[in-house]
């Protein structure tokens, strides 16, 4: 009899990897043919490192939030108050741009800085860890 429920219970796992864990690892895959794809057409994009500047800076500021208060909606970019999602999303595409800005002005002293003895950190790293300035 333990056998019977050892193979409903075998026959259950299955279906149930099948109804939900199938679905993750097709969108998984498709991420990564995604991704792999993108690599292909960035070897012949010359300008495709200021994408990838551009998507670092985004991934490094903060979304804007929506707060509602009653019947009034305002929208919050660091510690500042927008009256529309508008404002606050030029606001942060400035801040994204000054972000990816601050990169490509100190990358040529992080790569001068190399001495024979080779840093743990990248020249991305050492650039982006003197990014203690902000727009304000």
């Amino acid at each position: 009899m333990t056998n019977v429920f050892w193979a409903c219970a075998f026959v259950l796992a299955c279906i149930l990897f099948h109804r939900f864990g199938l679905p993750r690892l097709k969108r998984f895959d498709a991420a990564n043919v995604a991704r792999i794809a993108q690599q292909e057409r960035d070897k012949a994009d010359t300008n495709a490192h200021f994408r990838h500047a551009l998507d670092v800076a985004d991934e490094q500021v903060e979304a804007v939030q929506e707060i509602k208060t009653g019947d009034i909606t305002g929208y919050l970019f660091e510690a500042q108050m927008f009256a529309t999602r508008d404002e606050a999303e030029e606001m942060r595409a400035r801040r994204v741009g000054v972000v990816a800005r601050r990169f490509y002005e100190e990358l040529p002293v992080a790569l001068m800085s190399q001495s024979d003895v080779r840093s743990p950190l990248s020249a991305r790293e050492r650039a982006s860890s003197r990014w203690k300035r902000t727009i304000h």
